[in-house]
């Protein structure tokens, strides 16, 4: 997910994909575990993609 389609989205709505994202990041995790995923570095995107939510979402607080 792109920076500027976060940016697009509202606060609730950005809390809701972390909570989704962060679901799927630890089932990644536990699937990864068990038998290796076709492309490993999915893992990868969902953390970065978490992370520019949960940036979004800060930058949004202290803006207030």
């Amino acid at each position: 997910m792109k920076t500027a389609e976060i940016k697009e989205l509202t606060t609730a709505e950005i809390q809701e994909r972390i909570a989704t994202e962060k679901e799927n990041l630890v089932r990644m995790k536990l699937n990864h575990s068990i038998s290796p995923l076709d492309n490993p570095l999915q893992i990868k995107v969902a953390r970065k993609t978490i992370a520019r939510l949960a940036t979004e979402l800060r930058a949004r607080e202290i803006n207030k």
